[in-house]
């Protein structure tokens, strides 16, 4: 086991147990929503965001076991958002991480449900935290402001809108900045803010990750085992999905995912040393099959 592993694991085992903790305190809610919630949420994944936010807390010397409310709120919000993205409605696909998709299991209202229940969570969590100092409360406001209209939710609808169409560069982008980039952003400007680190260089990598990580799901829906993936390979060219692969080919998709993979790097230099997982989290990213 390498050491990024190792340190990847470290971060995995505390944020599972974080957010088993908070899914074992749904019993006060009706018991479809506490069971759709918690079977989205325990689901697995690979938790980068998670990830990523506690370790870009380490970057900057901060103790990253003291927030993981923030943690377990910003997992809430990605979650909501594939509950939702895999609605019949919006990408229409019946598997998520290897498992039926919520609503392929309890429904397309309880799924519904499920994703405004998480949201509605998330947001509970962050005014909470918001009250205990300032970074907190500007912590949280970043986040939902990834989340939202102008954030996330704008990537989605923008999604929706240029699928079936040419589409040109200007509007992949758009999508990449904000429908996965956005909340790939917030977790290492969030850890900046409550550390008192540089915002704007996290904002710069955050930005060049999300694009990166858009850039790889594109890849692996053409060239993906599914099995692997967890979800339906394929899927976006038969819905006419504005992808990286339907304007710029296969094979400038790659050298703009290596683009992106470097210019990740290019910014974490001048972290020295402690941004080693880091860099390692950015070769993960690029060479990843799920």
């Amino acid at each position: 086991m390498t050491d990024f592993q190792k340190k990847y694991g470290g971060y995995l085992d505390f944020f599972e147990a974080a957010l088993k903790k908070y899914c074992a305190e749904m019993n006060d809610l009706p018991s479809m929503l506490a069971e759709s919630m918690r079977y989205s949420l325990l689901s697995g994944g690979k938790r980068v965001r998670p990830v990523l936010f506690f370790a870009a807390l380490e970057l900057f010397g901060r103790d990253f076991r003291g927030e993981a409310p923030l943690a377990v709120a910003l997992e809430c919000i990605h979650t909501y958002s594939l509950i939702h993205d895999d609605l019949p409605a919006m990408d229409d696909d019946d598997y998520r991480r290897g498992n039926p998709s919520n609503h392929k299991v309890f429904g397309e209202a309880n799924a519904i449900l499920a994703g405004d229940g998480l949201l509605s969570e998330a947001c509970s969590m962050l005014l909470h935290e918001g009250m205990r100092s300032e970074a907190h409360l500007m912590a949280a406001a970043c986040l939902m402001d990834a989340a939202g209209a102008r954030g996330m939710v704008a990537g989605q609808s923008a999604d929706l809108l240029y699928s079936g169409k040419a589409g040109s560069e200007e509007e992949l982008r758009y999508i990449y900045e904000h429908k996965t980039g956005r909340l790939l952003t917030a977790p290492p400007v969030m850890a900046a803010i409550l550390a008192g680190g540089d915002e704007a260089s996290m904002r710069r990598f955050g930005r060049e990750l999300g694009m990166l990580f858009q850039l790889t799901d594109d890849l692996l829906d053409v060239k993906g085992n599914g099995a692997l993936m967890g979800k339906t390979a394929g899927k976006d060219e038969r819905e006419g999905k504005l992808t990286c692969v339907k304007v710029f080919g296969i094979e400038k998709s790659e050298r703009l995912a290596d683009a992106a993979a470097a210019d990740c790097m290019a910014i974490l230099r001048a972290y020295g040393g402690r941004a080693a997982f880091l860099e390692d989290l950015v070769r993960f990213v690029r060479s990843r099959d799920n």
